[in-house]
């Protein structure tokens, strides 16, 4: 369904944009031999180069390097055998030089594309205009002394991509899509570890609205820093109905940069929208162009993973699993080795529903992400072998598994500490059985008249005397033989 945002007078259209700055999986930051740890104590990872000292010439990371030409190969993009580093001027305190240096006029990585899911199962295709290289600003701290701003220059100089794609979306969804689809691409070829709770992956979204039927895209303002696939929707969403009541109340939309509110949930004005020429871009004169070759490439495309869209198909077509439940598993690499190790002893069909419903569904309740999980996937494993030799049942091992979510112990372990063993001893569950009938002779006596909907509610009875702790096939088979009798 088309996304549309009704006015008073005119239905509008959505045209939203994005650019996303991923850091470079690196050791080391782009043009100097500083550590990139996350967490480092401030001022800790500064090399002379990062801070500006007079003389320090910048040296380019070769690591990077291969990590963007990687990134471009992963969404089928050209790669620039040559590119030029520029100087963006601007003054920020927690930068230094007092320009950034950048990729504008030729980037590291040309036209690129990757395809989304929408909503109701079709595909899109989401044209990415460029990829280029840039350093990150060090941080600005207002929060430790009451009158002055500290700063911070551990990022100063780590690397970024900024992932640049063309006006091609048209709704909140298909923008939080997109980015989830470029951090799956990138968490896959390790490019980045787009983890957006540490900044590593940020996205601004430029947004604009016209006339349903307009050809000319409206004045756009980019929303800078989202940090969740939530809040890119709620922002975008926000922002195009304000723009939409400007202009149906005879305003006009001035282009700018504006931050997104999460507790408000609104867009607020950060600064006026510069444009390139206001950055003074010039080539960086302490860096030659970048020249690559096309061997180079070549030897970096053949060791390129499979990708997430690529592994969800062969999950389809191999496996027999849903398409919804596949994108699931392979929309993060971690979700998708997890899986893998539980199929090598398991029916893939099985593994989906421990891993999507079950333990998926404890960690949707409990609020935690997969990071965070502390049951592994050899315990998982180690779980499904007890359903399957018979030891437990599979609604005891749904108790096991609350308590290996809370505890982290093993399943064998907490069978063990919890007496939640099955019971397949013949006479205990005879025994059982017995009394359950004593209990209950006038349903035995209809049972035997004719009404075998009653072995539904035996087989509760013993179920519930046993704990759930009784075999369940054996239930049944001396249950018809009891009630036969």
């Amino acid at each position: 369904m088309t996304y549309q945002i009704k006015g008073k007078n005119n239905i509008y259209e959505l045209v939203v944009g994005c650019e996303i700055h991923a850091q470079v999986a690196s050791q080391s930051k782009l043009f100097s031999r500083a550590a990139t740890e996350f967490g480092a104590p401030q001022n800790s990872q500064v090399s002379l180069v990062d801070a500006a000292m007079p003389g320090m010439l910048p040296t380019i990371n070769e690591e990077c390097v291969r990590q963007a030409v990687k990134t471009g190969l992963g969404i089928n993009a050209q790669i620039n055998l040559r590119s030029i580093f520029d100087r963006k001027n601007y003054f920020y305190p927690d930068l230094p030089q007092g320009y950034q240096i950048s990729q504008l006029f030729f980037p590291i990585v040309g036209e690129g594309e990757v395809e989304i899911t929408l909503e109701d199962g079709s595909k899109k295709t989401i044209h990415v205009e460029r990829i280029h290289l840039e350093q990150d600003a060090g941080k600005s701290i207002h929060d430790q002394h009451p009158t002055a701003t500290l700063i911070d220059l551990n990022r100063s100089g780590i690397a970024l991509m900024e992932i640049v794609s063309k006006p091609d979306m048209r709704s909140p969804f298909e923008a939080s899509e997109y980015v989830k689809t470029i951090r799956g691409i990138l968490r896959a070829l390790g490019t980045s570890d787009g983890d957006m709770e540490k900044g590593n992956l940020r996205c601004d979204a430029n947004v604009s609205v016209r006339k349903i039927g307009e050809e000319k895209l409206g004045t756009r303002c980019e929303i800078k820093n989202l940090n969740s696939m939530r809040n890119i929707s709620r922002a975008i969403e926000f922002e195009a109905a304000r723009q939409v009541e400007i202009l149906e109340n005879g305003g006009k939309i001035d282009q700018e940069t504006r931050l997104f509110d999460a507790i408000n949930g609104d867009t607020r004005t950060m600064r006026s929208k510069e444009d390139a020429m206001d950055y003074r871009y010039f080539p960086d004169p302490d860096l030659p162009p970048l020249v690559l070759t096309q061997e180079y490439v070549e030897e970096i495309r053949k060791s390129l993973p499979e990708l997430p869209n690529a592994k969800k198909e062969r999950y389809i077509k191999e496996f027999g699993i849903p398409e919804y439940d596949a994108g699931v598993l392979t929309a993060d690499t971690e979700i998708s080795f997890y899986f893998e190790k539980l199929i090598t002893k398991h029916e893939p069909k099985i593994c989906v529903t421990w891993l999507t419903v079950e333990l998926f569904g404890r960690m949707n309740k409990a609020g935690i992400n997969f990071e965070n999980l502390k049951i592994s996937a050899e315990n998982l494993v180690e779980l499904l072998d007890l359903i399957k030799s018979g030891e437990i049942s599979g609604k005891i091992a749904k108790d096991v598994l609350d308590e290996m979510f809370e505890s982290g112990e093993s399943a064998a372990k907490v069978v063990e500490l919890k007496g939640f063993k099955q019971v397949s001893d013949t006479s205990a569950i005879e025994k059982i059985i017995d009394e359950v009938m004593a209990k209950n002779e006038n349903f035995v006596t209809d049972y035997r008249l004719g009404k075998d909907k009653l072995f539904g509610f035996f087989v509760g009875q013993v179920m519930k005397e046993s704990k759930g702790q009784a075999n369940p096939v054996m239930v049944n088979e001396l249950l018809k033989k009891k009630l036969a009798a």
